[in-house]
């Protein structure tokens, strides 16, 4: 119970809070980190969190220019940090819409039904939270800790008491916004250095290493630190380095490519292209690695992850039993929340908990009426949108509980959604329903908990930052509503813009879809269109998947955590390896400290200048990459792209892997300039 508690900002006090200004610069950030998470989570298949960096930029803009109080900027950052959360909901589901059996199951990944789903699991994250806050945020204040909505509320409160940390946070953005420019439109830094052995090699044949050296690579690994960071390349290394080189020297190119065929990668045995390039003249491939890797090795990992998310989940099912046996006691005892009135104060004034209930019944109708969501009648969709409404309850809970533990970054998001998606086409199976044409509508229950319980452990670190700093819960429900929805609008137009192919990745085979390929592989919404695919349709190899299976339970019998090392094997090892050596930066940092004898608080750490350099770094560099990926899909800026493009200029004088080393170098800058600004926080 946190009885004694006082807010920064007292109850009684009146303070400019839910303002015009506040809620259009929180839209902005919503708009700016909802873009740059879809191209973050397509590309890595992992997202950080928004809410410090918006809170950073928050407090020096608003403080500058627009003259805002704690509580306006606290608006700005729950506003804003809506956007974050519902990117990754829809990009770790929805893309799977491309993957099913019915190849015109694609017709649902257009931009209307990726809105109306991001909007709804948005607002269903949100309206499930209103009545758990009292419950969950403030009378177990003392016992849940939720890490990041803390330290955000620790950066509104010392910006309020003055500060200059939010410079570390901007120079990082503007050395990822020229690395970025030199990288991607440039083209002085290779963007992903690669060296494979031959498919002859005797001794380790088609071993490739290769590496996108981007800075928001680079930032997440230093952010997540060197033992996630170690657990997810080890995966890497397992696929890349040890199962596609055993493979290779086993497997005749035919047999490789009829599996191909039969998962639809390549037309037929007498077609060339596909993945790794088959040449039906001469029986091989060009690149016998990344054949195998689509063949064999992304259905292993594929089951690997499914196993590990579930692992992560059964890890917490006391937690889970306990959150939502104390959820329905506070409701029992009318602890659900009220609308504001006189005699209750400033600071625990909530939507009335009416609206639960009433929005709830509306999710449902909408759903049941709504033509753009997959189902032939109302009485199916009726179905699919009271699964989404009762899992969704259970899901939300499960996720505020969960972060208020262990933080948003470590919520097994993935494994409430594999429960949810098993749940739901078992459920289709009891009711008679199965075969292809239900696997979007199973698709949609996945999506919309995927983004709810997202959502919901993002408010929940939002409304905690409140209850420190002494917002009204009341105007902060409806900021995060107005967040969803604006947010929502801009994340189906990036997602939609992303997944077609630019000129290059054309030139590269890449066709109908960006979403899918090596450029965005969507490693989460392939999964969950695997899983789909292979309980309604049954049409899954499950001897690859059971061998993911059982290396999840081996990692999870060595003491690791699972999931971190599955989505390692399943993703390439390019987008590992300079995650990897981020986290190994920060070691090398953490090191140091230890040695001089430093010991640092989590909020000391979460506001230190390595973190607020990574934090920009990650934010520049998605950014960048979605304004020059935009940039790219127009015919007219696309020729002026081309044209600064300075890489055969390189190549040609530096040869490929003297063009590779350069770029190496300029990496390898950028890491030593992180490891110099963390460390010179450190000696101050």
């Amino acid at each position: 119970m946190a009885d004694n508690f006082k807010p920064f900002v007292s109850p009684e006090v009146k303070m400019k809070e839910f303002t015009v200004k506040s809620i259009l610069l929180g839209c902005m950030f919503g708009i700016i980190f909802g873009a740059a998470t879809v191209y973050l989570a397509l590309k890595a298949g992992l997202t950080v969190s928004a809410s410090i960096p918006i809170a950073v930029i928050a407090i020096t803009l608003g403080r500058r220019f627009f003259k805002t109080t704690i509580l306006e900027n606290n608006i700005i950052q729950t506003t804003g940090s809506a956007g974050e959360s519902i990117a990754a909901g829809v990009v770790f589901t929805l893309p799977g819409f491309l993957f099913l059996s019915d190849k015109n199951s694609d017709q649902y990944f257009n931009y209307f039904t990726i809105l109306i789903l991001a909007i709804f699991g948005g607002i269903l994250g949100t309206l499930m939270m209103i009545p758990l806050r009292r419950s969950l945020i403030v009378k177990e204040h003392d016992t849940l800790p939720y890490p990041e909505g803390t330290a955000c509320g620790d950066v509104l409160i010392a910006g309020e008491k003055g500060g200059d940390f939010a410079k570390t946070a901007f120079y990082g953005l503007g050395f990822a916004v020229i690395y970025a420019l030199l990288q991607k439109v440039f083209h002085v830094i290779a963007e992903t250095p690669t060296y494979m052995t031959k498919q002859v090699n005797k001794f380790f044949p088609s071993a490739k290493i290769s590496a996108d050296i981007t800075p928001e690579y680079l930032g997440v690994g230093y952010i997540i630190g060197p033992r996630i960071a170690g657990v997810l390349v080890a995966g890497g290394v397992l696929s890349w380095l040890v199962l596609i080189p055993l493979l290779a020297s086993l497997l005749p190119g035919d047999l490789i490519a009829t599996q191909l065929v039969k998962l639809g990668y390549l037309a037929d045995l007498a077609t060339p292209g596909g993945k790794g390039n088959w040449n039906p003249a001469t029986h091989t491939f060009t690149d016998y690695s990344a054949a195998i890797y689509f063949a064999y090795v992304r259905q292993i990992g594929a089951g690997a992850v499914a196993a590990g998310g579930f692992i992560t989940l059964i890890k917490t099912i006391p937690t889970i039993i306990s959150s939502f046996k104390g959820s329905l006691g506070s409701l029992k005892k009318g602890e659900g929340g009220a609308a504001g009135t006189a005699e209750v104060p400033r600071t625990e004034r909530d939507l009335n908990v009416k609206l639960v209930l009433f929005g709830s019944i509306a999710l449902i109708i909408l759903m049941a009426f709504l033509p753009q969501l997959p189902g032939d009648s109302v009485g199916k969709k009726l179905l699919v949108g009271l699964l989404v409404v009762v899992f969704g309850a259970f899901f939300v809970t499960v996720s505020s509980r969960i972060v208020g533990l262990i933080g948003s970054s470590n919520n097994p998001i993935s494994g409430m959604t594999i429960a949810t998606l098993m749940g739901t086409c078992l459920v289709f199976i009891a009711v008679g329903w199965s075969g292809k044409v239900y696997e979007p509508m199973a698709l949609v229950v996945g999506g919309m908990i995927c983004i709810a319980a997202a959502n919901a452990g993002g408010t929940s670190q939002d409304l905690k930052s409140g209850y420190i700093v002494g917002a009204t819960p009341m105007y902060q429900q409806l900021s995060l509503f107005i967040g969803a929805i604006v947010s929502s609008i801009v994340i189906g137009l990036t997602v939609k813009f992303l997944d077609k192919p630019t000129a290059a990745m054309i030139a590269n085979g890449v066709t109908d879809h960006a979403i899918g390929s090596t450029y965005f592989p969507a490693p989460q919404g392939t999964l969950m269109a695997t899983l789909a695919k292979g309980i309604l349709s049954y049409n899954l190899d499950w001897q690859f998947v059971l061998v993911g299976v059982f290396l999840s339970i081996v990692m999870e019998l060595c003491g690791i955590k699972s999931l971190s090392f599955a989505v390692g094997a399943y993703l390439p090892l390019s987008t590992t390896l300079p995650i990897a050596i981020g986290g190994a930066i920060r070691g090398v940092v953490d090191m140091k400290n230890k040695k001089k004898n430093i010991k640092l608080s989590a909020e000391e750490e979460e506001l230190g200048k390595g973190n607020l350099f990574a934090t920009g770094l990650v934010a520049g560099g998605a950014v960048a990459g979605v304004i020059i990926a935009i940039m790219a899909g127009f015919n007219g800026t696309a020729a002026a792209l081309d044209a600064l493009n300075m890489e055969k200029g390189l190549s040609g004088p530096l040869g490929e892997e003297g063009y590779y080393i350069l770029g190496v170098a300029g990496f390898a800058a950028m890491g030593y300039y992180l490891y110099r600004i963390a460390t010179k926080s450190k000696e101050a």
